[in-house]
């Protein structure tokens, strides 16, 4: 049993019907519970609920404080390739669509890194197109070696998805943690912006992360790409796939992140606009949800909402990113797979969390703490 069989028991209709059903005075109660069940979950998602933003974001603030404190985890993407196989609507790394593609080698990589450590960073998020031949394995396995050989203590995979042992595999050589979207947890609209190579396969997309927390991955991220579906039933989709995982793998850290789309090679319109206040509503109704979560806002977002987003209930924040392939050390600009917002300097951004009372976690564990017991 996996959650894609857990998700037979959801109608995406019934469900959306449900939310827009629900009053003011659903809200009020909601709001005031210690515990939410999935239907009060869903009542703060609803119009209805746009009202009461500020005490649901006083309610995050308190459950974020206790759970978490004052700290806001900081992690760098490095980019190492923008060839794909898939061809995704949305997506600038789109098979059809025409730039320079790059897949970093060993060396170029390992420039990559040595101006990333510079900022002090020491979580690492290394991200790539799906092209399973470009991309290995054994290519992703080099990568990692290299990664845990310059002192990173935290790497994180934002790759095509894998089967268990592959998993297993990269998690010896040092992944610990994991980050893979959904994308759209609507399977008729995943049939249409997903067009072509081995991202049309929904149940094996869906059913990685589990993969990947059975493979002994710490942690593990899933996201819906906001702006393909009605954000109010597509985080409703995401609060239960992570309650399933909390609960079913509760060994493992569960967060979830807020990605709208954003202008890339291609240049998609969603079909959806995701306003501001849509963010927030998601944020907060998820925090009250599930208050052990991982929160996540990368630079997709301006810097204006990113300082006030961390009031709200976010745990983790990407800073100075580029997104492609020598981004950093080359200074490439084309080939991205999405225009980055913030685009303050990862200094500038920890400097801005200080200011603001919080403290910017640059390293949050080690291995060597594991392999002592």
């Amino acid at each position: 049993m996996t959650f894609f069989n857990e998700l037979k028991n959801y109608d995406w209709d019934e469900i959306k019907s449900f939310i827009y059903s629900r009053s003011e005075s659903d809200v009020e109660r909601a709001i005031n519970l210690n515990s939410l069940s999935i239907e009060d979950f869903a009542t703060l998602l609803s119009p209805a609920a746009e009202k009461f933003l500020e005490p649901l974001a006083v309610r995050a603030n308190r459950i974020t404080t206790q759970r978490f404190g004052k700290t806001i985890k900081i992690y760098i993407p490095m980019y190492v390739s923008n060839e794909c196989v898939n061809s995704c609507v949305y997506c600038g790394f789109n098979v059809h669509n025409k730039f320079k593609r790059k897949t970093l080698t060993i060396e170029e990589v390992s420039r990559e890194l040595e101006v990333i450590k510079k900022t002090g960073i020491r979580h690492l998020l290394i991200c790539s197109g799906e092209h399973p031949k470009k991309v290995s394995v054994d290519y992703l396995s080099e990568v990692v070696k290299l990664v845990r050989k310059n002192g990173f203590s935290s790497i994180i995979l934002e790759v095509q998805p894998l089967d268990e042992n592959e998993y297993r595999l990269l998690y010896n050589f040092g992944v610990d943690s994991l980050t893979l979207y959904q994308e759209t947890y609507n399977k008729k609209t995943y049939a249409e912006v997903h067009l072509g190579g081995k991202k049309t396969d929904f149940r094996y997309r869906l059913e990685a992360v589990e993969r990947a927390a059975n493979a002994g991955l710490r942690t593990i991220g899933i996201a819906a790409l906001m702006g393909l579906e009605d954000f109010r039933v597509e985080e409703f989709f995401v609060g239960i796939h992570a309650r399933y995982l909390m609960k079913t793998y509760w060994k493992t850290h569960v967060t979830v992140s807020f990605p709208r789309i954003r202008d890339a090679e291609g240049h998609f319109k969603p079909k959806h606009i995701i306003t501001d206040k849509n963010l927030v509503q998601s944020m907060l109704a998820l925090r009250l949800f599930l208050h052990d979560v991982g929160l996540v806002v990368s630079t997709r977002e301006p810097a204006h909402l990113r300082d006030k987003l961390i009031y709200l209930g976010v745990t983790q924040m990407s800073a100075g990113s580029k997104t492609n392939p020598g981004g950093y050390a080359a200074g490439e600009e084309e080939g991205k797979q999405f225009e980055v917002e913030d685009t303050r300097s990862a200094e500038e951004f920890i400097q801005s969390v200080k200011m603001k009372g919080f403290d910017p976690v640059l390293k949050d564990w080690d291995s060597s703490f594991i392999d002592a017991i």
